[in-house]
Parts: C-alpha cells; structure tokens; sequence
C-alpha cells in the first residue's frame, strides 16, 4: 500500500537522498553537477536546498511512503507565485549550493537554470521541479500515485501545471497524465529537455 503525504521539515534530508539516487543518470542534472567525485553527496546538498528554497517553502514536497513509513518517492511541486522572496531563500541555502556545485560551479549552474525557467509560462501555474523513485520502488506505481495526487488537486481547483522533461520515456508517462509538449530546450550541454504543459482537466 502507498500513501501519499506532505513532507515535514525533518523529511528534507531524506528526500533530497532519493532524488539525488533518481537523477544519477539524469542528463540535465550532469550538466548542472558535471563530474563522478562524491556525486551523490554533491547531489543531496543540491536537491536539500532546492527542496527548502523552493518547493517547501512555495508549494508541496510529496512523499510516498509504504505500509512501515520508508520514503519510497518524491514530488516537489512549486505554487504560482514561488518567484516572491525566491532570492532570499536561495541565498540562505548558499552552503549546500556551494558543497553541491562549488563556488566556481554556481555561475554555470545558475546560467543552466536560468534558461529552463525561460521557457515557463507567464500564467500562473504550479511547476513540477523534481520527481524521483528510489531504485527499489520502481515499477511498482510509485511515480504515478505521486502525480496523480497533486493532479487531482489542480483539477478540482481548475489549475495548470508545468514541468521540463529530459527523457522520451518520462515523456510518453507525461502525455498519458494529460501533459503536452510545448517546445524543445535548447542550449543545455548533452541533454535535450521539452517544456510540457497540463491545463486542468474537464470534470
């Protein structure tokens, strides 16, 4: 059985370890945390203040969780107006980023970063800024239920939701939940992402 919740402060830790495990092979987040050395560590610190910068603090971090409480997903979803205060935040997590990236590494990061957000919509909308399973939970519906919980929020309250995808596989997921492609992202180095877009659906 999973259960779907919202994450806790002390959750953030834990959650940023999955999605840092998720996104290991990830193309777009090698262009942004490039390089083999102490990866997952570097990947954890970056995902543990994206998660309290962003999404804790503006939207939802979800969590699915089996019968005995493990953390088997996550999805961290961003509110409307996450822009508000955005600078503040990012800059109290400044000592994760620099473990994650490096102080040298921030500017290529920010600069990749940059270019993805330029491609969100102007309406508000809720964006899905990371969606990860644990190795051990794949193939068992966990990624679906995590989505779905939040999609059916939008729904009732008649709301978009927004998210760059960087594989064909997570895509065709995507289009089955109601998303459509907008436009390929260029100018990221060995990766190729496609802003997708879902308008809520008709009840």
């Amino acid at each position: 059985m999973i259960s779907v919740t919202p994450a806790r402060a002390t959750d953030l830790a834990s959650a940023a370890a999955i999605l840092a495990e998720a996104f290991a092979q990830d193309p777009v987040m090698a262009a942004v945390v490039p390089g083999t050395r102490r990866r997952h560590e570097r990947l954890t610190d970056l995902f543990h203040g994206l998660l309290a910068s962003g999404p804790y603090a503006t939207g939802t971090v979800d969590l699915a969780r089996d019968a005995d409480g493990t953390i088997l997903g996550v999805a961290a979803w961003e509110g409307p107006h996450a822009e508000r205060g955005a600078l503040a935040r990012q800059a109290s997590e400044l000592p994760r980023f620099a473990r994650a990236l490096g102080w040298l590494g921030m500017p290529r990061a920010l600069s990749l970063l940059s270019r993805l957000a330029r491609h969100r919509p102007r309406a508000p909308h809720w964006y899905l800024a990371e969606i990860g399973v644990s190795a051990a939970a794949r193939g068992r519906g966990v990624g679906g239920a995590l989505l779905s919980a939040q999609l059916d929020t939008l729904d009732t309250t008649r709301q978009s939701a927004y998210l760059e995808s960087s594989t064909p596989d997570n895509r065709r997921l995507y289009r089955r939940l109601g998303f459509e492609e907008l436009s390929p992202i260029e100018g990221v180095p060995g990766a190729r992402p496609v802003a997708m877009l879902r308008l809520p659906a008709a009840r």
